[in-house]
Parts: C-alpha cells; structure tokens; sequence
C-alpha cells in the first residue's frame, strides 16, 4: 500500500489539513501506517498534482492560509481502484523471531529480558486498543459504515496484539524451562 491511498481512505472519513492528517496518524491510523509530518506533506502535494485531492485556502489571523485537503472525484476513483486491486498477505517480518531462533548462539538472559521487554511493550499497545475501543465503540453490534470499518481493523489489531503478548509469554515459559 503507498501512503496515498491510507491519506485517501483518511480524508474520505474527513477533511483536513496536512496537520490535522499528522494528528490523525500518531492517533490512529498510525497504529497500522507510519509516516512522518514531512512524508505525509510531500505526498498531499504529489496528491494534489495527481488531482487526486482538491484543497481549499482559509484564511487565518495572524498565520498563512490554512490548505484544507478534500477526496476528489479522480481521488475517490483511484482509492476504488486500489480498493479492488488484489494484494498479498502480510509477512512477518520482526527481529525478535529471529533473536530466538539464534538463542544457543547469544546470552539466553539477555534474550529473556528481550522477549519481556517485547511482551510488555505488545501489553501496553492492546491496553491502549481495549481503551479506544471501550470508549469509541461501546455498542459493537450497532455499528454500521465507516465506524463499522474503523472497528473491525481496531479489533485486528487487538487480536494481533493478544497474539503477540499470548506468544511472547509462551517463549518465556518454555526458554525458561529449557535453561533448568
């Protein structure tokens, strides 16, 4: 996925500015999609010259204009596009997997206090979903649309995070038990 389409699936939800975007990635979406302010400014402009989005200058006392970014009809079209395009399944791809598989080659303590490190880092994020989600999303089986959306890659990303503290616990139990 490039950047654009996670910016054109935010500004459908709803318009904004370029820093109202930046919000919106350290609060939510960035959870699954990184990007950094000076990225997410260089695409809205690529964007923009695509005409995938239209943006609106408001004026503000006392500082520059304020670009206000808005889904076009060419943009709506390419997130349809892409929408429909096949993709491949994630890999996993993380550092720790293979940090345990080197375990005989390195310090098992060292790699212990690793996985606790991982398994208590995984424990906080799924503490921050389940609060997101008890405070946005008190009513499940009500939700239709966009928050019906929102919900459900809410609830992948607590079940990723249960996977990821559940699988850590298991890898200290058991590289416990091997090391006695």
């Amino acid at each position: 996925m490039a950047l654009e389409h996670a910016i054109l699936v935010s500004l459908g939800e709803r318009v904004g500015s370029g820093y109202e975007l930046t919000r919106r990635f350290d609060k939510s979406i960035g959870f699954f999609w990184r990007a950094t302010h000076q990225q997410i400014y260089r695409v809205l402009k690529r964007m923009d010259d695509a005409g995938w989005v239209t943006v609106e200058h408001v004026p503000q006392d006392g500082k520059p204009d304020k670009k206000v970014y808005t889904v076009s009809d060419t943009g709506r079209a390419e997130l349809a596009r892409w929408l429909a395009e096949p993709g491949e399944p994630s890999e996993m791809r993380d550092d720790l997997a293979v940090k345990i598989r080197g375990a005989a080659h390195g310090d098992l303590d060292a790699l212990l206090k690793e996985v606790a490190r991982h398994r208590d880092r995984h424990a906080e994020r799924l503490a921050v979903y389940r609060g997101i989600e008890a405070r946005d999303f008190p009513d499940a089986d009500a939700l239709r649309g966009p928050a019906l959306h929102q919900y459900l890659v809410l609830r992948g990303g607590i079940s990723a995070e249960h996977g990821f503290v559940s699988w850590c616990t298991e890898v200290l139990q058991a590289l416990e038990r091997g090391a006695r």
